[in-house]
């Protein structure tokens, strides 16, 4: 919060889905490990209920319906993404809740995963939650998990300081 409480200035990011937290660095994918995309964090859920990680609105839903983006009030933009390389699975084993341009918030369903189809592939089933926008707008991250850990979907897990 701002001075008076005027704006919002601090973001608290929860889980999208329960399961194992990781932290970016242990993601096997060297496009999220290696932060080429923003910083955040990944889940391998155990559950194929998938939810908003932060309130804002939906801004884009990939064709392949493998990743969603949504855009906080405040203006940082948030990759919600399903898999690794599950792009190429062409939509098949997710099915999107939302539309683009609507408002969600920590208890909006965004989509549900067939976590079983995904693995019959070969591909991995960790959900990221990314910061496309760090450099721009944050402050100041503070991951208020230590560990990686089991965790239900809405456990918090980061705090955000904007610019």
């Amino acid at each position: 919060m701002s001075l008076f409480g005027f704006g919002q200035r601090k973001i608290i990011f929860t889980t999208p889905v329960s399961g194992q937290f990781q932290f970016l660095e242990d993601i096997e994918d060297e496009v999220f490990s290696k932060k080429l995309m923003g910083e955040g964090y990944g889940v391998i859920p155990d559950d194929n209920k998938i939810y908003s990680p932060v309130s804002g609105t939906i801004n884009s839903i990939f064709e392949t319906k493998h990743a969603l983006g949504i855009t906080t009030d405040n203006g940082l933009e948030i990759l919600v993404h399903m898999g690794l390389d599950t792009v190429e699975l062409n939509g098949e084993p997710f099915n999107i809740m939302v539309k683009k341009g609507e408002k969600v918030d920590n208890s909006t369903q965004l989509a549900e995963m067939d976590i079983n189809a995904i693995k019959s592939k070969s591909y991995g089933t960790v959900v990221l939650t990314i910061i496309t926008n760090v450099q721009e707008k944050v402050k100041n991250l503070n991951f208020l998990m230590k560990k990686s850990e089991n965790v239900d979907v809405g456990h918090e897990i980061l705090e955000v300081k904007i610019n």
